[in-house]
């Protein structure tokens, strides 16, 4: 079996794992049910691009069930939160919906959604809020909330406020939770040193926690889909992605993967989390794919990719996807160590399908 499983192209898994899914949810009771929120949104974003891949039109119509069940017919968002940037990044999937059925509910929800971001809470330095109720912190994990769909929005209907806002969020992060001895990012950065994690004299967090950095290629790259070489920018994003992911390779396990706290791969309790090394693969191959990296990164994506897939189990014909951290908040070393782990969550899964479908466009 095990060899088996390291002969098959991604897309099998990819799409084992989709159907793993849609044999658990109806579309409309993904969790948590009812609400427009990112858990969601990364999992069908996934589907999406493993659509793309397969041309399965159940997956498209399982996406636009799930959308049907959260917004009415003028496109009003039904239970969502306008505090936190988690609850924007599933309007990512009206994009695709609005272009394969020309229904205006679509375009109607995103006109509403995205003043929401235009209008977000920001710190003095500019940056937005995570969320309305930690003011001031800025967390790596909003990169990938609010930009990809801010930079589609922008190129979409010549909104291009909304490119310099992608664009002035993922500068300012680097700006401000980059370690310049090790390249890595912070999770967060408190710029009023308030929160109970954040250093008194720089306003960091104290770890570099492996998923938050995840979010951060993966976000920028999807915007650079978007836009063109010499455009404002653009350099700047390219070169914030090469160095982040240059850094990132040095600290892959032997055995493939990431561990939860990156750098402390050695240190007790610390542990391989699955879908960090899934957004690290899927961000190396399409940085790659965008000569934004150089070939020999392939391995490097290929090594974590199969170390992944070593680590699957099968029950019942269902793909089980484990060692993925629970969400989490901003903390401690042993606060992320301790972090519950799950099986077949939607962050884990949405990462999954991001990896297999980047790793598959690899091989073609």
């Amino acid at each position: 079996m095990q060899q088996e499983q390291e002969t098959r192209e991604p897309l099998f898994y990819a799409q084992a794992a989709v159907d793993t899914m849609m044999r658990k949810f109806e579309a409309a009771e993904l969790p948590p049910k009812g609400h427009f929120h990112y858990h969601q949104g990364v999992f069908l974003s996934g589907v999406y691009q493993t659509y793309l891949l397969c041309g399965k039109k159940t997956y498209f119509q399982y996406i636009k069930d799930w959308v049907d069940s959260v917004i009415d017919g003028e496109g009003n968002i039904l239970d969502y939160d306008p505090g936190q940037l988690d609850d924007i990044q599933p309007g990512i999937l009206l994009f695709p919906l609005y272009e394969a059925t020309g229904e205006e509910k679509y375009r109607k929800a995103l006109d509403k959604l995205m003043p929401v971001i235009r209008n977000f809470p920001r710190n003095v330095e500019g940056g937005f809020f995570h969320k309305k109720w930690y003011p001031n912190q800025m967390w790596l994990d909003g990169l990938y909330m609010a930009g990809p769909i801010s930079a589609e929005y922008a190129a979409r209907y010549g909104q291009t406020e909304y490119l310099d806002i992608a664009i002035e969020q993922a500068l300012l992060m680097r700006e401000k939770t980059e370690d310049r001895e090790t390249g890595l990012w912070y999770h967060a950065w408190d710029c009023s040193r308030e929160a109970e994690w954040s250093d008194q004299e720089t306003g960091l967090s104290p770890e570099f926690w492996g998923r938050s950095m995840g979010w951060v290629p993966v976000a920028v790259l999807d915007e650079l889909d978007f836009m063109k070489p010499g455009q404002k920018g653009y350099d700047e994003l390219c070169r914030l992605v090469r160095d982040l992911l240059t850094a990132l390779v040095r600290y892959q396990s032997e055995e493939g993967r990431w561990y939860q706290v990156v750098n402390k791969g050695s240190e007790p309790g610390n542990w391989l989390e699955n879908s960090c090394s899934c957004l690290y693969v899927a961000a190396i191959c399409k940085a790659v794919r965008q000569k934004i990296l150089g070939m020999k990164y392939l391995e490097k994506a290929r090594k974590g990719y199969e170390a992944v897939i070593r680590s699957l189990t099968w029950k019942d014909g269902d793909i089980q996807i484990g060692n993925v951290c629970i969400g989490t908040g901003v903390g401690d070393y042993r606060h992320y160590c301790e972090r519950p782990v799950s099986t077949n969550d939607l962050h884990g899964v949405g990462a999954f399908l991001l990896m297999c479908a980047e790793m598959q466009r690899s091989k073609e």
